[in-house]
């Protein structure tokens, strides 16, 4: 027996205010959010612990390694739970009242996008380390030998060489990291994979509500690689590897 494919269950009203494409549009743009931030912490987090791996400083780097194979070695939806209900406990008195008198979705959204933007950092850190290491090392050398000092050298030469030498891998994790936002459901959070279980429920029409949800995540990756080709196109460097 085929199946009737039922599209206009999209523009059905579901609580009387909104339609089940305004769920799936919430669901779209909490996911957008929490990708967007969990990167901002991620690029940040893993660019200093990238910057750990490479200084000459055992103790650094001793710390960012440690960060690393725990970070990357427990699986994804493990530290999100702890993140939700452990993290939670450990916080300031001040702090984890306010966490805990924001609306429960709140409280999750926030837990999770910070979740995932820990476990994302310790692959931008590998990224960010293999960027620098990739780099001559007559390149440091000359700028220490022009007066800069270490931290100089890395924010004016190595760095800027390295992010631009790393766009493609980069590109990935920045992928990545929207589609493990997935995940952030366990936590309660309405994201997208969230919304197509509530769709399924609510309306009885799978096919459609999970294919809604596909097209949903290839349209905001289609988006982030668009952006990611014109910055690497941009910020290309004559002479390297990739280089036209």
């Amino acid at each position: 027996m085929g199946y009737q494919w039922t599209w206009s269950v999209f523009l059905q009203p579901a609580n009387g205010r909104e339609t089940y494409l305004d769920w799936l549009l919430a669901g779209m743009w909490t996911t957008v959010q929490m990708g967007t931030l969990g990167w901002v912490i991620a690029f940040i987090l893993g660019s200093v612990l990238g910057v750990m791996r490479t200084v000459p400083n055992r103790v650094l780097s001793a710390i960012a390694v440690t960060y690393v194979e725990i970070v990357r070695n427990v699986p994804l939806i493990v530290q999100l739970f702890l993140w939700y209900y452990v993290v939670p406990k450990f916080l300031p008195d001040a702090w984890r009242s306010w966490l805990f008198a924001q609306p429960p979705a709140t409280t999750a959204f926030l837990t999770a996008t910070i979740g995932l933007g820990v476990f994302t950092a310790a692959r931008v850190c590998e990224q960010v380390r293999a960027g620098i290491e990739s780099l001559p090392t007559g390149l440091r050398n000359a700028a220490l030998s022009m007066g800069f000092t270490l931290p100089q050298a890395y924010r004016y030469v190595l760095l800027p060489v390295s992010y631009r030498l790393i766009v493609p891998p980069m590109t990935s994790e920045m992928l990545s990291i929207f589609k493990n936002s997935s995940i952030a459901a366990t936590v309660g959070v309405f994201e997208l994979f969230a919304r197509a279980r509530q769709l399924n429920d609510y309306t009885a029409r799978g096919y459609e509500s999970f294919i809604a949800v596909i097209l949903c995540y290839f349209a905001i990756n289609a988006v982030v690689m668009i952006i990611m080709a014109v910055v690497e196109r941009k910020t290309r460097l004559p002479g390297f590897m990739g280089s036209r």
